[in-house]
């Protein structure tokens, strides 16, 4: 008797840690064979900051259809922000700046808030001579206080310090749901990019455009965040939030 009660006991052990294991090693294919995430075109939109560039070929000078590096280009945007007259210029300096061993274009954006300057960034870009695509690099942020003395240089990163690492600001291949980081700089600016429409029409007082790509920035750093901007095609830029454009010169 005590023999076939040890019999009886041993049985149902033995099944249910077979079950467990079976279960445990479905439950580890299942994670491994997880797909990746994928739009409805099958095209793989999960966020990667692995950008690879090779530094040999980009130029500081160039023309991508979307973002004009030409020096002497400029936009001039007008609009509200916070309830507050705003406007901001967009300039492709001269200038010229070796970041992580790249001579990158410098283009610097003057914004002011009820006609005081608020804030100015000399941003350094680069563009590949065989694809087109502009490279982020970094930027310098000088932050002025309603009196015009500089207060501050929040945001300020460049690409090969401190971790940091040059981005995608426009691609060349332009397709809805692609995604990119446009700037990788831990803790100061992680912007990433979605193109969500590559087909919007836009009304700006500059003029009247089709075939406009639509770009959701987000950014880790910062949960929750949604910026909208729109580029024409031989344009660049002419809608950042309520900033329309309204006029372009150099071309």
């Amino acid at each position: 008797m005590t023999r076939t009660r040890q019999n009886f006991l041993v049985l149902p052990i033995v099944i249910v840690m077979s079950i467990v294991v079976v279960l445990v090693v479905v439950g580890c294919s299942t994670k491994e064979s997880s797909p990746k995430k994928t739009n409805t075109s099958g095209q793989d939109i999960s966020w990667s900051d692995n950008i690879i560039i090779n530094k040999s070929e980009l130029a500081s000078t160039g023309v991508n259809p979307y973002f004009n590096l030409k020096p002497g280009y400029q936009l001039v945007f007008e609009g509200t922000e916070k309830g507050q007259k705003a406007s901001n210029t967009i300039t492709v300096l001269k200038d010229t700046k070796i970041i992580d061993g790249v001579e990158t274009r410098v283009v610097e954006e003057r914004a002011l808030s009820n006609g005081t300057i608020s804030e100015v960034s000399r941003n350094y870009f680069a563009i590949s001579k065989t694809t087109g695509v502009v490279y982020y690099f970094g930027e310098d942020v000088d932050e002025y206080d309603a009196s015009g003395r500089v207060t501050g240089h929040s945001g300020t990163w460049h690409a090969g310090e401190n971790g940091a690492k040059a981005g995608i600001m426009m691609n060349s291949d332009i397709k809805k749901g692609l995604r990119y980081y446009q700037e990788v700089a831990p803790k100061v600016a992680m912007d990433r990019a979605e193109i969500v429409n590559v087909s919007e029409s836009a009304t700006v007082p500059a003029g009247k455009y089709t075939d406009v790509i639509k770009i959701e920035e987000t950014t880790p750093i910062e949960p929750g965040y949604k910026a909208y901007k729109f580029y024409a095609k031989g344009i660049g830029l002419i809608k950042d939030g309520d900033l329309l454009l309204v006029s372009m010169s150099g071309q």
